[in-house]
């Protein structure tokens, strides 16, 4: 009688979308796997194309893809594939967004809108994710959009580590661009000794996207180096506007730090035009030659997406990963 064996190994794959290949090759490389032969193209009306060309029946499957613009396009793209290894049977699928579209619509603010971060939550369950890595969100209430587990990774270790290396830190402040993101200047203070806080005082019109009204700095920033905090930089219209407030007030340097480099429209010409002595970014988004500037520091994501995907994979601990402490 011949003898049928059951394999219970588990079985670890990336896929890439097409949004920014080179980040998921280099968490390749952290992991020391390569990325699934993946065919995808479009069609002559727009509409996308995938297919895997290995068999994925029973891996652990992990889909990076950043929602960069055309942030529609790549979204759709990574709902797709998470469709194509559901009904390719699939064990479990892990979609890792580095950046999380439409994260910033997480709530109402008038009547009649959308709340479209939940909906792309919905839109992933739909499709067959299991899971959901982002890293820094908009908002910690959109882990609660997605019905199951969210990992929630935090790029805050990485640049305050790097920020703290470069200034005295007798002398750093530590600037949040709105009331709003006070308690991450906090956790920010935290892991750089306890520096003082300060934040900029702002309006913003709902009705206008993109545009806010910068008024007066909240904390002593006199003589200091100033690090204004945030997760994402878009038109960096907010941001520059803060950096010459800190000026205005009294600082003696002022440094720049987010998490998302979405740089759209006049955003590089308003950081290049800046006071600002440096700008601190990670690449959860791709930064092309021509947005590159003087200034400009990029550090990578990818170890630290790799190590929660191997975490993940391994069913270890990811809680580091989540409270923002290394």
């Amino acid at each position: 009688m011949s003898e049928i064996r059951l394999s219970s190994e588990k079985r670890l794959r990336l896929f890439a979308g097409r949004g920014f290949p080179e980040l998921a090759d280099e968490v390749g490389s952290e992991l020391g796997i390569p990325l699934t032969p993946t065919s995808a193209y479009d069609f002559a009306n727009g509409e996308i194309f995938v297919r895997f060309e290995e068999s994925v029946r029973g891996c652990d499957a992990f889909v990076i893809q950043s929602h960069t613009n055309p942030v529609n396009k790549q979204i759709m793209e990574q709902l797709i594939m998470v469709d194509a290894l559901k009904r390719a049977s699939a064990k479990r699928i892990t979609v890792v967004a580095p950046f999380y579209g439409y994260a910033r619509q997480d709530k109402k603010s008038r009547g009649r809108e959308p709340i479209t971060a939940r909906l792309m939550a919905d839109l992933f369950k739909t499709a067959g994710a299991d899971r959901l890595m982002c890293v820094d969100l908009h908002t910690s209430q959109i882990q609660g959009f997605f019905d199951g587990p969210v990992d929630h990774l935090f790029a805050l270790p990485m640049l305050a580590n790097y920020v703290g290396s470069k200034v005295d830190r007798t002398r750093l402040t530590i600037v949040s661009p709105d009331s709003g993101r006070v308690r991450v200047a906090e956790r920010w203070s935290d892991l750089l000794g306890g520096c003082p806080i300060a934040f900029i005082h702002k309006t913003r019109d709902p009705r206008i996207p993109n545009e806010s009204s910068t008024g007066r700095v909240v904390g002593d920033v006199q003589g200091q180096t100033c690090v204004v905090i945030d997760d994402m930089i878009d038109t960096a219209g907010t941001i520059t506007k803060a950096v010459e407030a800190l000026f205005d007030a009294g600082a003696a340097d002022v440094i720049i730090a987010a998490t998302h480099a979405v740089f759209s429209g006049p955003a590089v010409e308003r950081l290049r035009s800046s006071r600002a002595s440096e700008v601190v970014v990670t690449n959860t988004l791709p930064i092309s030659e021509d947005q590159k500037f003087d200034g400009l520091t990029v550090l990578s994501i990818a170890p630290l997406l790799a190590r929660a995907i191997r975490e993940v994979f391994e069913d270890g601990s990811v809680t580091s990963l989540f409270d923002g402490h290394s």
